[in-house]
């Protein structure tokens, strides 16, 4: 066979097995980062450390561990609570790790992996409030207050009993007015405002005395709808914190 015969073919072969390496690893090749969402406001699940100028909680510590436990990085970036789907929708982050509560709302357009933790609605009044709140009911036709983006403003919404349903950036915002008086009541994340109340950064409110969360669900990884390779990765590391007792360490950690 001539030289340039010979040449030629393996000229020929080593791109078909480039391109078919390419291919290969475009396809088959799990992510080595990621980019995850986490809000400022949601101590101690997520939190803006000034200190560190970076995000931080439990939520963070466990997308870290996960991190750990399936071999790939994470990058954690700011997030507003109300536009963490539209941005994992848009492809700006690839994964949600935050107090959202699984709905089955939310999970007609994203995925939520394996559950890491659950809890539900608090009840939050003025300290000087010491009446019993069994129930919302006893606040029917009063002013209420929920975090925008939250499952509470439609829980609160649905029930049609209120004055008026009050929307907040934060729960922050929304205690604040609680104390003036604006609202007579805020419901939110039970453990954040428990938090919250007990490290004294909520001023002039307490949780409400008897009242009892009926809206009890499960906090997840999420990630974009379809994304089954991402899901399957997170839900494989998250059994193993799960087994070895790491997920079980960061919830002590963060008093919850």
């Amino acid at each position: 066979m001539p030289s340039f015969i010979r040449s030629t073919l393996r000229l020929a072969l080593g791109l078909c097995l480039a391109s078919t390496f390419s291919f290969a690893s475009a396809q088959g090749a799990a992510p080595a980062s990621y980019n995850v969402g986490a809000t400022a406001t949601g101590i101690p699940f997520t939190f803006l450390d000034i200190k560190s100028n970076s995000i931080q909680g439990m939520m963070v510590d466990t997308a870290q561990a996960v991190a750990k436990a399936g071999g790939f990085q994470v990058t954690v970036q700011q997030t507003v609570f109300s536009a963490l789907i539209p941005s994992l929708t848009s492809n700006k982050i690839d994964i949600i790790s935050a107090a959202m509560l699984k709905t089955a709302a939310r999970q007609q357009v994203v995925e939520f992996s394996e559950p890491v933790y659950s809890y539900g609605e608090g009840l939050m009044v003025k300290a000087d409030d010491n009446r019993n709140y069994p129930t919302l009911d006893e606040l029917k036709g009063e002013v209420v207050g929920a975090q925008v983006g939250t499952v509470f403003v439609d829980m609160l919404q649905k029930k049609g009993i209120f004055k008026e349903v009050r929307t907040y950036d934060s729960v922050a915002d929304m205690s604040r007015d609680l104390a003036l008086g604006r609202i007579k009541a805020a419901v939110g994340d039970q453990p954040i405002m428990v938090y919250q109340i007990s490290q004294k950064a909520f001023q002039g409110v307490k949780m409400a005395n008897g009242y009892q969360s009926t809206n009890v669900s499960d906090v997840c990884l999420i990630v974009r709808k379809g994304d089954t390779e991402t899901l399957n990765r997170l839900n494989k590391a998250i059994a193993t914190i799960k087994s070895d007792g790491t997920l079980a360490q960061i919830v002590k950690k963060w008093g919850i």
